[in-house]
């Protein structure tokens, strides 16, 4: 009878959402009995991008690190596939529920409704799809850009996992990051094993992660596995009420899933495959940022990343050549602005530059404006 409610609740609640979902100025409570405190929470987003160069948008705008074609520039690009829909539950008991999703996809998925989150929560204990407990947001600057700084704290990424909570403290086990293989023979092995810790002091905030993985690699004939690592810390430093520091450094040996922002676009090799033996990758990767507040809604951030990784081996001893991306830096210059509560808007700068082991550079210029109306 319980669950017949809440769907009748968010049923009847989604449909005022749709024609009024601006005027919201907080989460939607949803009226679903006494035991069970309910809400439904989300935003409309506009993205528009114009890249000055190479074509670099991918869905929701953002800008990507692969070179697509040097030679044509100018190209505009719009969408809403940000958009986003959520919904909070919590039992009298201290059982808590999450689901959440969003419209990015790729591909032919792109605008369909896509999992971002789906977790329970109790007495410390989750199980479910969150974010990666190697995150912490602590040292992440304000951008625009759905993607993102190269080289940010974990994984950045949400898997499935069990955690638990005590304190400043977190330890998962978790569906690793990605895994690839040079030669793409790589299988999921094993769970990843994490641990994070998140604390503050007066003016400072700082937070450390590590994650320890498998990496096999396996052709039907010969299988051979390593284990790999990924550790990252980072801290935010409040220097007046007007300007905030932040950054954080990664590096991983056979864990580059942990390495944001690495390798084509998103996530580097981990391994190569030396005759039959798994050999790692160690890769490296950090970024700093700058927060200005400038009062009334406003604000003017500045965020640099990087992400490096180590592939002479590998292109010596695998199939790897001299043409694969080893190093990826972008920046980004940003001014957002809150005129009314809920409602954001903001432009962006960002550069990207991707270069390869033989040194060979791709870089491309682009700007971005966004609007997002949240409840």
């Amino acid at each position: 009878m319980q669950s017949n409610k809440l769907r009748m609740a968010i049923r009847a609640t989604a449909a005022v959402a749709v024609l009024s979902v601006a005027g919201q100025a907080n989460a939607l409570s949803l009226n679903v009995g006494d035991d069970v405190e309910a809400s439904l929470y989300g935003y409309a987003r506009l993205n528009m991008s114009y890249d000055l160069n190479d074509d670099r948008a991918v869905s929701t705008r953002a800008g990507s690190f692969t070179p697509a074609n040097q030679d044509i520039e100018g190209h505009f690009g719009a969408d809403a596939q940000q958009s986003r829909l959520g919904v909070k539950v919590k039992h009298s008991s201290g059982v808590g529920i999450t689901v959440e999703g969003d419209f990015r996809g790729s591909g032919n998925s792109a605008g369909s409704l896509r999992l971002r989150h789906a977790y329970g929560e109790y007495n410390g204990f989750l199980a479910g799809r969150t974010w990666s407990n190697t995150i912490s947001f602590i040292a992440s600057t304000p951008v625009l850009d759905f993607d993102g700084v190269a080289g940010g704290f974990g994984s950045w990424d949400r898997t499935e996992q069990l955690r638990y909570t005590t304190g400043g403290m977190s330890f998962s086990i978790e569906d690793p990051s990605a895994q690839a293989t040079v030669d793409g023979t790589g299988r999921t092995s094993a769970p990843a094993l994490t641990a994070r810790f998140e604390n503050s002091a007066d003016a400072l905030s700082f937070a450390a992660s590590a994650a320890v993985n498998q990496v096999t690699s396996d052709d039907g004939t010969n299988d051979d596995s390593a284990l790999g690592y990924a550790v990252s810390g980072g801290l935010k430093l409040k220097l007046s009420d007007m300007f905030s520091v932040m950054g954080s450094l990664t590096y991983t040996d056979g864990a580059t899933g942990y390495l944001w922002r690495s390798g084509s676009n998103y996530f580097g090799p981990s391994a190569y495959l030396d005759g039959n033996s798994v050999e790692t990758i160690a890769a490296y990767g950090g970024n700093v940022g700058v927060s200005m507040a400038l009062g009334g809604g406003r604000s003017i951030n500045v965020a640099y990343g990087m992400t490096s990784m180590d592939l002479d081996d590998a292109v010596a001893n695998s199939s790897l050549t001299n043409a694969a991306p080893e190093t990826n830096q972008n920046l980004f210059v940003n001014y957002m602005w809150t005129p009314v509560k809920n409602v954001m808007m903001g432009v962006e700068y960002g550069y990207f530059d991707q270069e390869t082991v033989a040194g060979d550079s791709a870089d491309a210029n682009r700007l971005m404006f966004a609007a997002q109306y949240s409840f």
